[in-house]
């Protein structure tokens, strides 16, 4: 590693550690190294025989440092917390990186510098076009907390065919060379919560294409608060289909556009920070327009108004919740 690298490993590991700082330099911390959490938004729901997300809890906790460690433990079929402890390459090898995780694990990092690098995680069945209700083994209940993802070959995370009950939380994404939480294929029951984005062009994909009506619509129920959008060019988040999806509390930082709510999505955008975005929010993009209620938003140096259309279901017809005020989200 050169002394460049060297510093600029050690000073994301400092920011990592520490809570958010002030508002011209904001940030998320890493969440404490414990599995005693409690998912909010879609990922809390009672739903398709699953009750909240609760990961590996009640499952052994176990620790991994190697690769083979990692990939052996994410695999089980049992209950498992994981923790990862310092940074773990990701082979490409056959999978392009991407490493399927089963169902009922929690992933924690250990500390500031727990790192997923040069691969993917994979939530899911194998694709099938043919299949277009949940199956009976669709992977479900699993947090994924405290890490730092980057330098992977295909998506950050990846979540298809039907996943459900899957917490994002409190990880930092940079540096791969599609999406950075890519979720569709009639996956449901999501929350995507404080994490970091940065460095990366398409970050976030809900609803795999305008021809997959079939698989998405009437799913893909995803809440998106608290997160740091620092730069992340564009879909953060790209909507086709979903309704209600909830984008509440995030801050939007130098980026090209925000949200695109596409198909007959129907967005809710709430208390959300937008500073020197082109595009804060759009229902006039590529494909169908979508549906887009926007309150309590404040853009500062935006191009364009917040696009709105039409109406959404409220997500408080499935969960509670109390966001910040939007003038409040840089700190």
């Amino acid at each position: 590693m050169s002394r460049a690298a060297a510093i600029t490993t050690t000073l994301l590991a400092a920011f990592l550690a520490t809570a958010p700082p002030a508002p011209a330099t904001p940030g998320i911390s890493r969440a404490p190294s414990t599995s005693a959490v409690t998912a909010d938004g879609f990922a809390s729901v009672n739903a398709l025989g699953q009750n909240g997300t609760t990961g590996g809890a009640g499952g052994p906790v176990v620790t991994a440092s190697t690769t083979a460690q990692f990939l052996d433990y994410i695999s089980r079929p049992e209950p498992l917390v994981v923790q990862v402890s310092g940074a773990i390459t990701l082979p490409t090898g056959s999978s392009d990186g991407m490493h399927p995780v089963a169902s009922d694990k929690t992933v924690v990092g250990l500390g500031s510098t727990a790192r997923l690098t040069g691969g993917g995680l994979h939530i899911g069945l194998p694709m099938r076009e043919d299949v277009t209700d949940p199956p009976a083994d669709a992977v479900h209940n699993i947090i994924i907390r405290n890490l730092s993802f980057d330098g992977a070959t295909d998506d950050l995370i990846n979540i298809q065919m039907f996943s459900h009950h899957i917490w994002i939380d409190h990880n930092d994404f940079s540096d791969g060379d599609d999406g950075a939480v890519d979720i569709k294929r009639g996956s449901d029951f999501i929350t995507v919560s404080w994490n970091r984005f940065h460095d990366h062009d398409k970050t976030l994909l809900l609803g795999h294409d305008d021809d997959n009506a079939a698989q998405d619509r009437g799913r893909l129920r995803v809440t998106y608060h608290h997160n740091y959008f620092d730069a992340s060019d564009q879909r953060n988040p790209r909507v086709r289909f979903a309704e209600p999806v909830h984008v509440y509390n995030n801050y939007y930082r130098d980026n090209s556009y925000g949200v695109a709510s596409t198909m007959d999505a129907g967005v809710v955008l709430e208390g959300n920070y937008f500073h020197s975005v082109n595009n804060p929010a759009r229902v006039d993009f590529s494909g169908a327009l979508g549906r887009l209620v926007a309150r309590d938003n404040v853009l500062m140096e935006c191009n364009h108004a917040i696009e709105t259309r039409g109406s959404v279901i409220d997500p408080r017809t499935y969960y509670a919740y109390t966001p910040h005020r939007a003038a409040e989200v840089p700190t």
